[in-house]
């Protein structure tokens, strides 16, 4: 079974955020309405469109996708 989106992006916090990802999750970890338990593209998607203000673009929610589920392979 495949680990929530969220478990993974906090991997990926970094106070001094050097990618868009990172910022990414360092905005996240803020956001106590986040789905936590998903991993669920199109949960996540939807409320990141709806909810979001820290995250800037899709496109960074799109890389970060991509990466979490190359760490799951």
């Amino acid at each position: 079974m495949r680990r929530p989106f969220y478990t993974w992006l906090m991997t990926q916090r970094n106070l001094v955020a050097a990618n868009e990802v990172q910022t990414f999750a360092n905005g996240a970890f803020y956001d106590q309405q986040f789905p936590k338990q998903s991993s669920d593209f199109d949960e996540i998607s939807r409320y990141l469109e709806e909810n979001a203000n820290y995250l800037h673009t899709v496109t960074t929610f799109d890389e970060a996708w991509s990466q979490y589920l190359a760490s799951e392979t």
